[in-house]
């Protein structure tokens, strides 16, 4: 069935949560609390460069649209109070797929507690373009420019599997509900630990935080560039790690041992090595001999390779 743009506009109001009061050309964010920042952060996802049609199943991709925002909040300090949903339909994009896609987004919404405030809906030539705006509320702006030289830093979860994940799919394995593999439900429909970043910014000892979204060695990269550092990467880490992306573990770092931020987190962290002052290199390893720069390895969207 050929898609409208105001049957498209009536399922979304219909399905998603906060949809009944799209109804006017603007919509409106809450009231910013006193002392609070709101913050904003979007991500585009285009069919054939982030996912295929034929393998990314639309309630995990809507799913994953959210997540990917979400997280970036939470690692951010901040808690989500409202999304803008835009889509870019060509017309392979059927009805029963769209409404699965607006299934899958509607049960992450509810689960997040978060609901749509607009959007924009249009046609295109082929494929699919999606993007996804959120904003959320922060006590404590929990920025990556904070790393300071002394600093540990941790993940709350190894990276990889979605970069396997990947691999797989690009094999020929496909996604199966009912047997699902771990590594292809990292990439298709990643699970990062919501809320643990509310929790880091409680703690006045964490000093800077990110989400791993292009790899660990590309944002680790980042969070010393940012901070006027140099990280020291410690212990051994495979190239799925070190090159690969959207895993989407918090990463921080903090001037408390292990012990007592895994008591305070309730959770075991994973040590991944320490800030510096700055030098050379923003990523450093020790080769056994003294350290070397790493080089960076890690996901670039306007990468041609």
């Amino acid at each position: 069935m050929h898609l409208k743009e105001s049957g498209i506009l009536a399922r979304i109001r219909e399905l998603l949560p906060g949809g009944s009061g799209l109804v006017d050309d603007c919509g409106a964010l809450p009231p910013t609390p006193s002392g609070q920042h709101l913050l904003v952060t979007t991500d585009l996802m285009e069919s054939g460069q982030h996912f295929h049609l034929d393998w990314h199943p639309p309630d995990l991709l809507a799913r994953k649209l959210l997540t990917v925002n979400l997280s970036d909040l939470d690692a951010s300090g901040a808690r989500p109070i409202g999304f803008t949903l835009t889509l870019a339909l060509g017309p392979e994009i059927t009805t029963p797929w769209l409404e699965t896609f607006l299934g899958g987004l509607a049960a992450g919404a509810r689960e997040a507690s978060v609901q749509v405030i607009g959007g924009d809906t249009v046609g295109r030539p082929g494929g699919l373009g999606l993007g996804l705006t959120a904003f959320g509320f922060a006590s404590r702006w929990l920025r990556r420019d904070g790393l300071q030289p002394g600093d540990r830093i941790y993940l709350d979860q190894r990276p990889g599997a979605s970069l396997r994940g990947l691999r797989k799919l690009q094999a020929g394995q496909r996604w199966d509900p009912h047997q699902p593999d771990p590594d292809l439900a990292a990439h298709l429909d990643p699970r990062p630990n919501l809320g643990l970043g509310l929790n880091l910014a409680s703690i006045p000892e964490v000093h800077a935080c990110l989400d791993l979204s292009d790899g660990l060695s590309r944002d680790l990269r980042n969070l010393a560039q940012a901070s006027g550092v140099s990280i020291l990467l410690e212990g051994d880490w495979d190239e799925a790690t070190l090159r690969g992306g959207e895993d989407y573990a918090r990463c921080f770092g903090s001037s408390l041992p292990l012990g007592k931020l895994e008591a305070a987190l309730g959770l075991p962290l994973l040590p991944v090595g320490r800030a510096m002052e700055q030098g050379a290199s923003p990523l450093l390893v020790y080769d056994g001999t003294g350290t070397r720069a790493l080089p960076d390895l890690g996901f670039d969207h306007f990468a041609h390779d």
